[in-house]
């Protein structure tokens, strides 16, 4: 059996799991300001676990494409409180973050998995103080390492060339390798491709289809396609795109193909409506009609 190895508990990764998303941010994509003070958050919380969650992902700075950055002090303003409150939820928690600085406050918390963008090479300024460093001295936190390509500002304003796939595994691959190398097991370590993180649309959709490749990795794979603006362009012909509130149904398809192609843990915004489709896709797989 694979498990994903956290602060407090031993995730089964045996069936696709589904992270719900807690952006406490006025200016995420998607949802910018719906969950922006610690209670709604919260609140949100709670309505994700009623929905069907497996665990929760919260974030405090927004990595959208063209974000401007958040200092650390008003990034753990944000999020500690609502860790603290999720705290007795009884659910692994994930924080969302790149810094240093808030990951040790958020592990100091009992946070059970980080979250990177960044794969842990963002460096605090003037420090060389770097979340590797803050992952391996934690005994068993979990931790999600995903390739980005440049950084938040320019990411899609020059995004990747060629054939992606072997780019994003290869780099994976190598972040994997150096964390392994400071003592950080196995079993703790998710990889997540990065859609949306400085590809075009077509090398997103590249990683999908191709999505088993980057299993040779050795790791479990984390996978975030919801709402994201790949999926924009799935309307009729003729029709407007689709903002992020009206990208459910190709959010939920895209999770689901990502699971059939061995993606172990889904991060999305509508948890009830993947965990129903995940559910179709058990009944289809289920031992006991084949």
């Amino acid at each position: 059996m694979t498990f994903w190895q956290t602060t407090r508990f031993q995730i089964d990764l045996s069936r696709p799991r589904v992270m719900g998303i807690v952006n406490v941010t006025p200016d995420s994509f998607s949802d910018g300001g719906q969950h922006a003070d610690a209670l709604a958050a919260l609140h949100h919380c709670e309505q994700l676990l009623r929905d069907g969650a497996d665990m929760l992902d919260i974030g405090g700075e927004s990595t959208r494409p063209g974000a401007p950055p958040l200092s650390a002090q008003d990034e753990l303003a944000r999020v500690l409180p609502v860790l603290k409150g999720a705290s007795s939820l009884g659910v692994p928690l994930s924080v969302d973050t790149y810094k240093p600085q808030v990951m040790q406050a958020a592990l100091n918390l009992g946070a059970d998995i980080i979250n990177d963008v960044w794969a842990l090479r963002w460096r605090v300024p003037g420090s060389d103080l770097t979340g590797a460093q803050v992952v391996a001295a934690h005994a068993n936190c979990g931790v999600c390492l995903m390739h980005m390509h440049r950084e938040p500002q320019t990411m899609q304003v020059q995004p990747m060339q060629g054939d992606v796939v072997p780019q994003v595994l290869l780099f994976l691959q190598h972040v994997a390798h150096d964390l392994r190398g400071l003592g950080v097991e196995k079993s703790r370590i998710l990889l997540d491709p990065g859609i949306g993180f400085g590809k075009t649309v077509a090398q997103n959709f590249a990683l999908l289809q191709r999505q088993r490749e980057l299993c040779a990795a050795g790791y479990p794979l984390l996978v975030g396609w919801s709402r994201k603006s790949s999926l924009a362009g799935m309307s009729a012909d003729g029709a407007e795109p689709l903002s992020a509130q009206e990208r459910l149904v190709p959010s939920v398809a895209a999770a689901l193909l990502a699971a059939e192609r061995g993606a172990a843990v889904l991060r999305v915004h509508d948890v009830r409506e993947t965990v129903q489709a995940l559910q179709v896709l058990r009944e289809i797989t289920s031992p006991t009609i084949l």
